[in-house]
């Protein structure tokens, strides 16, 4: 060792690499002779930019481009002449940017026409079912009014209301009511004991057999003033009977003829059913009609049915 320069100091301090370096050499640093003991080591370290490869390229400065042997670069912006375009070799992908303009078919854009189309047939299919949904309430609406038609008549309560029975025909017919949905007074009450009845569920009015009992029949929807008959259906046991008929408040001179027209044995009310009638002049619009058993008359009878007919007629059928 030489005054001034002792060696490394320790193993850390000795640099294998200072031949690399400008202080390194200064100081007699040499690079190593043989390898680093690995077989087909390296066996020479060179300073950077200086090793070459088999001689494949020449070495150059840093931060230029090295050249290779028997070629020459082409200028700044030309292809080199290494590079080939896939288009350029056999079977490459022709140049997309310019097969428009070359002839060739080209990359075709969005299909406007198609969308536009499309669209317009959405619209019309989104109309067309809005028109048949309004057409078809429409239709509802009018199936309903034909359906209806006028509004119907109203039919007789079972029950009769407290002042007086009421009943209003169908259209072209005329008003009829069953025993149980007339208005009774006086004691009357109903029954279905005697069979026979033509009421509904056999009922029939009964208890008629005494003085001040009585049916009252409110009837609506009289088409005219004019001449109608009143209808009674009633059963009598084998004998004649009558009863005093009220129409509107005026009592009639002719009463109700309740005979034995069944010619029915004595006592007998089932066969003793049948029917009478009185002609009377009734108003448009709302009558009253009353029978009732007054001083006078033979009541011993069981009332059925009332019903009229226009005009003054003998046959209720």
């Amino acid at each position: 060792m030489t005054p001034g320069n002792n060696g490394a100091s320790t193993p850390e301090d000795d640099d294998p690499f200072g031949y690399l370096y400008a202080d390194g050499q200064a100081n007699g640093a040499q690079p190593p002779s043989g390898g680093y003991g690995y077989p087909n080591s390296v066996s020479r370290v060179r300073a950077v930019g200086q090793r070459q490869y088999g001689q494949q390229t020449p070495t150059a400065p840093y931060g230029q481009v090295p050249q290779q042997q028997g070629q020459q670069q082409g200028a700044y912006g030309q292809p080199s002449a290494h590079y080939a375009a896939p288009e350029t070799l056999p079977g490459g992908a022709p140049p997309s940017g310019r097969r428009a303009a070359q002839g060739g078919a080209g990359r075709r854009g969005p299909n406007t026409k198609g969308l536009l189309i499309g669209a317009v047939a959405v619209v019309a299919a989104v109309v067309i079912g809005i028109s048949v949904a309004m057409l078809g309430d429409k239709g509802d609406d009018t199936g309903g009014d034909k359906a209806g038609g006028t509004t119907p008549a109203a039919t007789q309560s079972s029950q009769p209301s407290a002042s007086a029975s009421s009943s209003v025909a169908p259209d072209g017919e005329l008003p009829k009511i069953d025993a149980k949905a007339l208005l009774l007074g006086g004691g009357a009450t109903t029954a279905s004991t005697v069979k026979g009845a033509q009421a509904d569920g056999g009922v029939y009015v009964t208890n008629f057999n005494a003085v001040g009992a009585s049916v009252t029949w409110t009837v609506n929807g009289i088409p005219e003033d004019g001449k109608y008959t009143v209808f009674v259906g009633y059963g009598v046991p084998g004998k004649d009977g009558t009863a005093t008929l009220t129409v509107n408040g005026t009592p009639s001179t002719t009463p109700v003829n309740l005979k034995n027209w069944a010619n029915a044995p004595a006592g007998d009310y089932e066969k003793g059913w049948t029917k009478t009638f009185n002609w009377v002049q009734l108003n448009k619009g709302t009558n009253t009609i009353k029978i009732s058993c007054e001083q006078g008359n033979q009541c011993d009878a069981n009332l059925d049915q009332l019903w009229l007919k226009k005009g003054w007629v003998k046959s209720g059928d």
